[in-house]
């Protein structure tokens, strides 16, 4: 057994790291809810549709883009016309602000807080728990990328070169030992054993 000891301080030798730790969230399940109806909204909403399409998304704003209008009818997400008041944030999991004004951003971010909720503030890294990164998708395969906040365009461009360079067939490949999977007799080192041998091809060089 590895012990603890070997593994390097976060941080060691001064250098820069990304410590955010990915999940990948079942946003039909939860309440999310987008403060904004702006190009900056929009753009938030347009991510998190092209991921996840059946997301359960609310929309809080004075004003929407006709594009945001457009989007709402198609995929079914509430748009709310009024400003931002706090009881806006009950029953709501995770919240993204994108509203043109960086002080009613600022409020939302602390009154989320203050309700133990998970918040993004558009374009304002240190008011963020979490980013919305780069995500490449190819049936069942996600890959999200992540610059610590620091470049979106870098991550733009390595979500480009994944997806040119992962096939689209790659979600045969998974569908495939999925049902091998349950086929594989033993216990779960043995199937294990069993499926690092069929995919150790996939990295040889």
């Amino acid at each position: 057994m590895k012990r603890l000891e070997q593994v390097p301080p976060l941080g060691a030798e001064g250098t820069s790291r990304n410590n955010l730790y990915p999940i990948f969230l079942r946003m039909h399940k939860i309440q999310t809810l987008i403060v904004g109806g702006g190009n900056v909204a929009l753009e938030k909403l347009t991510f998190l549709l092209k991921s996840s399409p059946n997301a359960n998304v609310e929309m809080l704003a004075p004003f929407f883009r006709d594009e945001v209008k457009e989007l709402a009818k198609q995929f079914d997400i509430r748009l709310i016309d009024m400003s931002y008041e706090i009881s806006s944030l009950c029953d709501k999991d995770l919240v993204i602000a994108a509203t043109d004004n960086l002080e009613v951003n600022k409020q939302i971010y602390h009154d989320a807080k203050q309700r133990h909720l998970l918040v993004n503030v558009a374009d304002t890294p240190e008011f963020c728990d979490f980013y919305l990164g780069g995500i490449v998708t190819k049936g069942n395969v996600k890959i999200a990328i992540s610059t610590n906040g620091k470049s979106p365009t870098t991550a733009k461009r390595l979500r480009q070169f994944f997806e040119e360079v992962i096939p689209d067939d790659v979600n045969i490949l998974v569908e495939n030992l999925n049902q091998y999977r349950k086929t594989i007799k033993g216990n779960f080192e043995q199937k294990v054993s069993a499926l690092n041998k069929i995919t150790e091809t996939l990295i040889s060089k």
